[in-house]
């Protein structure tokens, strides 16, 4: 599966012809190739040549390499260079450390290195606990990959996925003003993962996993959780699923139906679906069924598959059997974690009264909105390009920001899903509407909601080392 299509910006520095109509044949063979000028820079005249740096916008690769064709296809016009926006923006990486303090003076130096730092040092030894307020420990997570699962992309390996974690690390400070740090692992081996992630924990307050396949995703996360006392999440299944849940919960309200009375077809029992259902099952969810390839999981098989075992023993109230357009008849909702075009519908047509359907496969849905348009009540993808983009971005910056507020020992159930009723709580009674069930992942108030609910669950629950009321006057001198 390829990524989305996605403009960019070509700067095409040209050396062409000093003569009348020569920018005009350019542009019409730009023009006529896909691509749009968007601007046009004088570099150097002569009187036989002119260099121009001229700015294309294409709307993919294809197009971007057709421009270039078009151009060097033209006579008396040499191309010199040609820079790619999305390129430029990853040169030299896009994230950076910076000190907080400068150091321009002898004093300076001996505060934060040496000698001054040894009474830091010596406090942390004495008190462990000092490393969260005195060290990057405090607002510091680790974005760990293997490379495994990257994007659209695949097994891409700890190189090919290093510019997404940089991004994501972005994400972390844009959004919730985390510092994070891209982890990519030279390494498959579950043992080696988890064994390299334990050594550099301590550096740490939480652990973002990301981009490792199923089902190695699902024993590193677990023994993760086990060894460490920070938080550790593999977002592509929880961020998924409590995205998810937020949507399903104001979708509920559109249609008047309680989410505890509604019957949901799970397709995909991956990562994110096995995550996805089982959060569905914590908020109160009754009838759940999931769904894969050879159809319903259902109590008379043997799974081989630890994971659909338990699906078997927990799910599918009724023990459905058949295809997915079999176990779709009088069920109120559709989440697809799948794959692209497996809902037709005529599947939809037999569902519930006012369905639901919530494709997630990316970058084409299990069935696209205008397809299901004349059967569905309430209708989201994970594009952008449509309403209702159900994406991680409004989850994971806020619970991790939550978690660290609190210095949460984990992120249990109970605090994903608290962060799913905070995203759903910013679409108000008045704005909720079938095209309205989830906030923009831009709206500000997001982070900030959903980081109070998780602080505030990690408290209810005992996860919590921080008393909420006292995180900004902490006591941060060195022992008695």
């Amino acid at each position: 599966m390829s990524p989305v299509p996605i403009g960019f910006t070509l700067i095409m520095r040209l050396e062409m012809p000093n003569e009348a109509g020569a920018f005009s044949t350019l542009a019409a063979a730009i023009g006529d190739a896909g691509g749009v000028i968007g601007a046009v820079d004088m570099r150097s005249v002569t009187r036989p040549f002119v260099v121009r740096d001229v700015t294309v916008t294409v709307s993919s690769d294809v197009a971007g390499t057709a421009v270039r064709k078009a151009v060097e296809g033209l006579d008396g016009v040499k191309i010199v260079s040609v820079s790619d926006s999305t390129f430029l923006a990853h040169l030299g990486g896009k994230i950076r450390i910076e000190p907080k303090i400068p150091v321009k003076t002898r004093q300076d130096l001996s505060t934060v290195y040496t000698p001054g730092v040894a009474r830091v040092s010596m406090a942390i030894a004495a008190d462990p606990s000092k490393a969260f307020q005195l060290t990057i420990k405090r607002n510091c997570v680790a974005v760990v990959s293997d490379g495994t699962a990257v994007l659209g992309l695949g097994d891409i390996g700890p190189l090919g996925a290093l510019p997404v974690m940089e991004g994501k690390a972005m994400l972390f400070k844009q959004f919730a003003n985390i510092d994070a740090f891209p982890i990519c692992l030279d390494t498959k081996d579950v043992d080696e993962i988890v064994e390299t992630v334990i050594r550099i924990a301590p550096v740490f307050g939480g652990i973002n996993l990301e981009d490792i396949s199923a089902p190695r995703c699902f024993e590193v996360e677990r023994r993760l959780v086990e060894a460490l006392d920070i938080p550790v999440m593999h977002d592509d299944q929880h961020g998924t699923a409590v995205v998810i849940l937020a949507a399903l919960i104001n979708a509920a309200q559109v249609v008047n139906k309680r989410i505890e009375d509604l019957t949901v077809v799970v397709a995909g029992s991956g990562a994110a679906g096995t995550a996805t259902i089982k959060m569905l099952l914590g908020a109160g969810v009754r009838d759940v069924i999931p769904v894969d390839r050879a159809g319903a999981i259902n109590r008379e098989e043997r799974y081989e598959n630890s994971h659909w075992r338990w699906l078997a023993e927990n799910t599918n109230r009724e023990n459905r059997r058949g295809s997915l357009s079999e176990v779709l008849r009088g069920a109120d909702v559709f989440i697809g974690v799948s794959a692209p075009g497996v809902l037709q519908p005529e599947d939809i047509a037999t569902m519930a009264r006012d369905p639901i359907v919530l494709a997630m496969a990316n970058p084409t849905p299990e069935i696209m909105p205008d397809a299901a348009a004349p059967y569905v009540a309430v209708m989201a993808t994970g594009r952008s390009d449509f309403p209702n983009q159900v994406n991680n971005l409004l989850a994971f910056p806020g619970i991790f920001r939550g978690a660290l507020d609190s210095r949460a020992r984990s992120i249990s159930e109970k605090m994903k899903i608290a962060a799913a009723y905070a995203i759903a709580s910013i679409v108000t009674n008045e704005e909720r509407s079938a095209e309205y069930i989830i906030p923009s992942v831009f709206d500000t108030r997001v982070v900030d909601a959903v980081a109070k609910a998780v602080a505030q669950a990690a408290v209810d629950e005992g996860l919590a080392r921080r008393a909420l009321m006292f995180a900004e006057g902490e006591d941060v001198g060195a022992p008695a």
